[in-house]
């Protein structure tokens, strides 16, 4: 759960070390309504790249930014919704674009989300503990960004076989980066090496994405807003809004996000992706995939199970065949021929490997139901092709060339041709079953308890519903926050 308990002692240090570094922290409602920023922060923001590492970028943390890399103030949220020439199906499929964030993903957000009611409530202290985000990618690097404009210092932990791109940023940005074994499906690992930094390392917090609920109450309140106008935006009186997709991951934007468009919602349906190759809700399995930033081999804490309608597994082969056809030159002209527009091919990197996936977890849900022209389907693209262009060149030195022919096989092969297979209807005993999985990690490894276990699911919903609430109390010590240090 969330604790707002203080400290007052280390949140006096706290505040000293904002009024130092001139830190202002915005609220749950600015990140929400950014036109609410105050005007002399927005003059500032003026003259400020989108990625660079200042404090003010803070209220950059929002789905609502300009699409600019420089400069940019605030709009309606990003969003893109991808062409029937595309996807081959009649229901629209609409998406949430992570791009720009800073750092290029959503997951500042997330780290937010743990990270600042800690520090407003003093039970981190940025001048004698460093924060530790462990992490198969952007949730790292978005600790590591938010650490440092708030003042504190950070440990980034990561697959050693993670994208180069992603060490390369954060050897720049975090005080320390630690490798650990094996790829993308390799949590466990991450867990080990948390529990040995606990041991060890007196000084050190750890920032988990798999059981901060700050990670879901950010995606509840900002993603799950952001998600509603862009609903209420693009849905006609004559349309329906069928369902929800995301990765499994950590779970915040599938949980958070889910949750709350299923509260707006009711007859949507909350769907859930994962790798083929390490099929944990389907099947019980287990492996190693390719799709980055998705995590597995486990069920997060904050996965709400019980309001979670399906399962679809999505090969890997799939989403590398299709950065290819959406990236290289002979794929774009191979997808202009088939009706693509030219906007919407210069607008395809913003579809990271993951982002990928969920498209196709999409299509395949779309097909499964039949949907028709009057429904409506809303992903997110966490992130975009910025931060994977060493695959690309992999993928170029492993299979050659990138042809003509090679786009119009992998177009109606695993884009066009997207099967309905590896898929569930989730019943009620399915989602116990899920559920259940949650014991052999949390409980028998990470030392969570029984009882809060069985109150996810027995208590349900009141549980959530609690967690959902703090955004109102987290907010007022923002302020009281942003008001001690005097910056305001």
């Amino acid at each position: 759960m969330i604790d707002l308990e203080k400290n007052e002692t280390r949140l006096k240090r706290a505040i000293e070390r904002a009024r130092e570094r001139q830190i202002i922290i915005p609220t749950f409602q600015q990140m929400k309504n950014p036109q609410a920023v105050p005007e002399q922060i927005k003059d500032k923001l003026k003259g400020i790249g989108l990625w660079d590492v200042n404090p003010l970028n803070l209220f950059r943390i929002t789905w609502k930014n300009e699409p600019v890399s420089r400069g940019g103030l605030f709009a309606e949220a990003n969003f893109m919704e991808l062409p029937k020439e595309l996807t081959g199906v009649e229901a629209r499929i609409l998406a949430l674009v992570g791009k720009w964030f800073p750092t290029g993903s959503h997951k500042v957000g997330a780290t937010f989300g743990c990270l600042v009611p800690r520090l407003v409530t003093g039970q981190f202290d940025p001048t004698r503990q460093k924060a530790v985000w462990p992490s198969t990618g952007n949730f790292c690097r978005g600790g590591a960004y938010d650490s440092t404009l708030l003042g504190c210092e950070s440990i980034a932990i990561m697959p050693k076989e993670m994208s180069q791109e992603r060490f390369d940023w954060l050897s720049q940005l975090a005080g320390e980066v630690i490798q650990t074994p094996g790829c993308e499906s390799n949590v466990k690992e991450i867990f080990d090496k948390c529990w040995e930094l606990r041991k060890t390392r007196e000084d050190t917090v750890v920032f988990n994405q798999f059981d901060e609920f700050g990670n879901y109450l950010w995606h509840y309140g900002v993603t799950g807003s952001a998600a509603e106008e862009v609903l209420e935006k693009s849905i006609s009186a004559k349309e329906r809004f069928a369902g929800f997709v995301a990765a499994s991951g950590s779970a915040g934007t599938l949980s958070g996000c889910g949750d709350y468009l299923k509260e707006r919602f009711p007859a949507a349906k909350t769907v859930v992706g994962e790798a083929l190759q390490c099929p944990t809700l389907l099947l019980n399995g287990f492996g190693g995939h390719r799709i980055e930033g998705i995590g597995d081999k486990h069920v997060p804490w904050i996965h709400n199970v019980r309001n979670t309608d399906m399962v679809i597994a999505v090969d890997d082969s799939d989403c590398l065949s299709l950065i290819r056809l959406f990236n290289e030159p002979a794929g774009k002209k191979f997808l202009n021929k088939m009706g693509v527009s030219a906007t919407m091919i210069h607008d395809l990197p913003l579809l990271g490997i993951s982002s990928v996936g969920n498209l196709l977890a999409s299509i395949k849900f779309t097909k499964y139901y039949e949907l028709t022209p009057k429904d409506v389907v809303l992903t997110v693209f966490t992130d975009s092709m910025e931060l994977y262009q060493s695959r690309l060149r992999e993928l170029s030195q492993a299979r050659g060339r990138y042809t003509e022919l090679e786009a119009a096989k992998d177009y109606h092969h695993s884009l066009i041709g997207a099967r309905i297979d590896h898929m569930l209807e989730l019943s009620y005993q399915d989602r116990l079953r899920i559920h259940n999985l949650k014991y052999f990690t949390w409980v028998e490894q990470q030392g969570k308890g029984v009882e809060e276990l069985n109150a996810q699911w027995y208590d349900y919903p009141d549980y959530w519903k609690n967690i959902q609430s703090k955004e109102g109390e987290i907010d007022d010590l923002i302020a009281d926050f942003n008001r001690k240090t005097g910056l305001l």
